[in-house]
């Protein structure tokens, strides 16, 4: 088993021995009170059609409102402290992703660990990023332009949604797989770069697929392959950049973390009400139609994957030698 999963397993082990607090006496009547769920970017990308997604089912399942709270800043690390020394009652919750996972590596100084300071709740989905270029881009498939990119070296910008982002490490693997430049074009979240993308202000972008997808479908952005191994059954004539470039692969996921000590009987009933979502026939299909993968499971499983993120995308960034801005 590896390190960090030994290690994640290893402080829910401890966390169990904590001291239980008077708040616990309040977990059989959550959620007495609208809860809240911060979101480490800005309105109108992926994470914040998600979380509302979300939002909107936990509130009608349990009869108080879940607000979206956005907080964008500083690659999700404002939000996640935010939500980390809230206090551990149910009522602040991380949209978390796998940002999360990367900033782990990423930062050499976070005033929190996240494995260590949040309670994984449940995972909900895993949702490819898909390349997409501004239609005045001259080439029509990935070929074409790794052709014209290499004709063209650091005239092509890349917009991300943030340095050391899961858009910026796709385009970085991207560029260090077909040799190409580009100029790396960060933005404080992704509603921002794919308001740039569609004015022509920059050109390419790796975009969650959720706030992408409406956007391929009508034109406006051209898309050239999904990042995971497969095609995605939302874009199945769109081919996988893997078909490609051989051995390129990444995908985004998001799921709901809590303050660590959060009540075991809270995070059960959150997650409980998620898992309820993916048996739901309209949930199901909203998921699909933003081109994600549902992330069932138990708040152990969602915890072994972040454990397994952390360590993937450390290596790479510690290759890459990449650095936050």
């Amino acid at each position: 088993m590896r390190h960090s999963r030994r290690r994640f397993l290893h402080l829910a082990a401890s966390a169990a021995l904590i001291p239980v607090p008077a708040y616990v006496a309040n977990a059989q009547t959550y959620p007495s009170r609208p809860a809240r769920i911060v979101v480490g970017f800005a309105a109108g990308g992926s994470n914040d059609i998600i979380a509302r997604l979300i939002g909107q089912w936990l509130s009608e399942r349990l009869g108080q409102s879940f607000i979206i709270e956005n907080r964008p800043g500083a690659g999700t690390n404002i939000a996640t402290e935010a939500v980390v020394h809230a206090p551990p009652d149910g009522y602040t919750l991380l949209l978390s992703n796998s940002a999360n996972a990367i900033n782990a590596s990423l930062y050499e100084k976070l005033r929190f660990d996240f494995l260590r300071d949040t309670a994984s709740v449940a995972g909900l989905v895993r949702q490819p990023l898909v390349m997409v270029v501004h239609p005045s881009v001259p080439a029509k498939t990935i070929p074409q332009f790794i052709t014209y990119a290499k004709a063209n070296p650091n005239k092509i910008t890349l917009a991300s949604a943030g340095n050391g982002s899961t858009p910026h490490l796709a385009g970085e693997l991207f560029k260090t797989l077909t040799g190409i430049e580009m100029v790396h074009v960060p933005y404080r979240g992704a509603g921002p770069a794919l308001t740039d993308l569609l004015g022509g202000q920059v050109q390419i972008y790796f975009a969650g697929m959720a706030g992408a997808i409406e956007y391929i479908r009508t034109g406006k952005l051209r898309a050239f392959g999904v990042t995971t191994a497969t095609r995605s059954e939302s874009l199945p004539n769109i081919p996988a950049i893997d078909e490609f470039v051989p051995s390129y692969e990444a995908s985004g996921w998001f799921g709901i973390s809590a303050p660590r000590k959060t009540p075991a009987e809270i995070v059960d009933r959150l997650n409980k009400e998620i898992n309820a979502a993916f048996a739901d026939n309209a949930m199901r299909t909203r998921f699909t139609e933003l081109g994600g993968t549902a992330l069932p499971g138990s708040p152990i499983d969602f915890g072994d994957l972040i454990a397994d993120e952390t360590e993937k995308w450390g290596k790479v960034i510690r290759a890459a030698g990449i650095k936050p801005e």
